[in-house]
């Protein structure tokens, strides 16, 4: 069975933009069998990583910080997909997801190793080198804004030795769902999320024409600049008063 590790970085958690597109990403994993665990950041105590390295010296693959990284980091360690969920905050991951990521560095020996010809840390023997899927909800409008995130998202899995498995990324994410609750056309996205899941763990990757879908346009852009501007007026207006 395929056993997934999903973590929901988003403040807003079940009503954020986010879990629009996770959702039915994990309901179509779910669908073809896939065992999924799905976790808040802001449900998770999580203390920052301190920078000493006692995880890799004086005691080899656990941190000294009693938190919820005890018993969450062997879910991550072991599972064939992890799943990291996260709004694009200044140009990357937001600040809960990246303390995470900064704890999760026991999974891995504190020596090195060439990979590619390339310093690596070697990943821990009871730990998978399984795969990882980025989903994101953008703001702005425009595909390059995950950019930064995406190098990022490259990067860590190379150093944790996973799989980098692609990225459900919804631009213009604040969109989504007004027009849902419209009833305008947008069930095709959320299809196409769903659909991304059971491929991933049908096929073991997702199509592109999947994840293209999931990005789609949903309105022009200056259609959406305007629509941002008048849904924030009124925002505006009452902190003036």
């Amino acid at each position: 069975m395929t056993t997934v590790v999903a973590i929901n970085a988003s403040p807003k958690m079940t009503k954020g933009n986010t879990h629009l597109i996770l959702n039915p990403f994990l309901e179509g994993m779910k669908e073809m069998g896939a065992e999924v665990e799905l976790f808040y950041t802001k449900k998770l105590k999580i203390k920052p990583c301190q920078g000493d390295f006692v995880c890799w010296i004086k005691t080899p693959g656990e941190c000294w910080q009693k938190d919820d990284m005890q018993w969450l980091l062997p879910k991550i360690g072991k599972s064939d997909i992890l799943v990291f969920a996260t709004p694009v905050y200044v140009d990357g991951i937001s600040g809960p997801m990246k303390m995470l990521l900064d704890r999760m560095i026991p999974l891995v020996h504190g020596h090195f190793e060439l990979r590619d010809g390339h310093c690596r840390h070697p990943l821990r023997e009871e730990y998978k080198a399984g795969k990882l899927v980025l989903i994101s909800s953008c703001g702005f409008w425009e595909m390059d804004n995950f950019d930064p995130l995406i190098v990022h998202m490259k990067a860590a899995c190379k150093n944790m030795m996973r799989e980098y498995a692609g990225a459900l990324l919804r631009p213009h994410g604040g969109a989504l769902r007004p027009l849902k609750d419209m009833g305008a056309p947008v069930d095709d996205i959320l299809d196409a999320a769903r659909e991304a899941g059971r491929q991933l763990v049908s096929d073991g990757m997702m199509a592109a024409e999947t994840l293209a879908t999931v990005s789609r346009e949903m309105m022009p852009l200056e259609m959406y600049v305007d629509a941002a501007a008048k849904a924030l007026a009124p925002v505006q207006e009452a902190q003036r008063v």
